[in-house]
């Protein structure tokens, strides 16, 4: 409708309004910095790795695929060994383990540099393995020992010295039934062994084992006590083949509570007798 008494010329020009968004990660935003940043970083660390495997030897690597694998040293330890004569093996050897790596790689980073000892020290004590391991064998060769028990006799070097397992079987018992009697066949090989470890330095350790099975010995006995008194029964034994009685440090039982087979603890290998000359 017009106004009266103008005309469209005289009326205010139309005023049009224009709303503008602005988006403040637009293209002068300030996101795709952070994104460069991390691709940035990522090739600085891939490019650090680069050098770091060019710069390094194989034996260093595997020394560090070593350290990351926590178990290795512990699995070592806690194994008797393996089957057959004098099975087990030194922990300085070639193992068994996914990167078969010696463990000789792990010790510029797990040992102290104050620590005394080194790569010199573990090769003699694995010569010294060797050496006890065959001078054993020779003597069961001899006659005086059956040679069937040699399966029951395991070597290995740890980590506190050489530690010797004489363990029971199913067809084999070191002690009488429920007693800290050695059988005929124990006493010949606690012998033999006592005329290996007799003339080796360093101090002796006796731990005795029991599997899981309750003892029915009389009142007031039990796993503990028989573990313990068949531990002394053996030192007695070393002692009369002329291991001196100054060099025992340890004479222990510890009953069913390190079994070697751990998914079943009644199993009869569990029942057995650890040696250790230490270092």
């Amino acid at each position: 409708m017009s106004t009266p008494g103008k005309s469209k010329a005289d009326l205010p020009p139309t005023i049009i309004v224009k709303k503008v968004t602005v988006v403040a990660a637009g293209h002068h935003g300030g996101a795709w910095k952070v994104a460069y940043a991390d691709f940035v970083t990522a090739m600085m660390a891939f490019f650090l790795l680069l050098w770091l495997l060019g710069a390094t030897t194989e034996k260093q690597r595997k020394g560090i695929a070593d350290h990351f694998t926590p178990t290795l040293v512990k699995l070592r330890q806690e194994s008797a060994g393996s089957n057959g004569m004098l099975g087990g093996a030194s922990i300085t050897d070639v193992d068994n383990y996914p990167n078969r790596a010696g463990q000789t790689g792990t010790k510029g980073i797990t040992i102290p540099r104050d620590t005394t000892g080194g790569p010199k020290e573990d090769s003699n004590q694995a010569k010294r393995l060797q050496a006890m391991q065959a001078r054993l064998a020779a003597k069961m060769n001899e006659g005086k020992v059956p040679s069937r028990l040699a399966k029951q006799v395991r070597m290995v070097d740890t980590t506190e010295g050489i530690r010797i397992d004489l363990v029971d079987d199913a067809d084999f018992a070191m002690f009488q039934l429920g007693t800290t009697v050695l059988t005929t066949d124990a006493a010949a090989l606690v012998k033999a062994l006592g005329g290996v470890i007799a003339p080796e330095p360093g101090a002796v350790s006796i731990r005795g084992h029991t599997d899981a099975l309750p003892w029915n010995g009389g009142m007031g006995a039990n796993n503990w006590s028989l573990s313990a008194g068949r531990a002394e029964a053996t030192r007695q034994a070393l002692m009369r083949r002329g291991v001196g009685e100054t060099r025992f440090r340890k004479i222990e039982g510890v009953a069913d509570r390190e079994p070697l087979v751990r998914a079943n603890p009644a199993d009869p290998r569990n029942r057995r007798i650890s040696i250790l000359l230490m270092r």
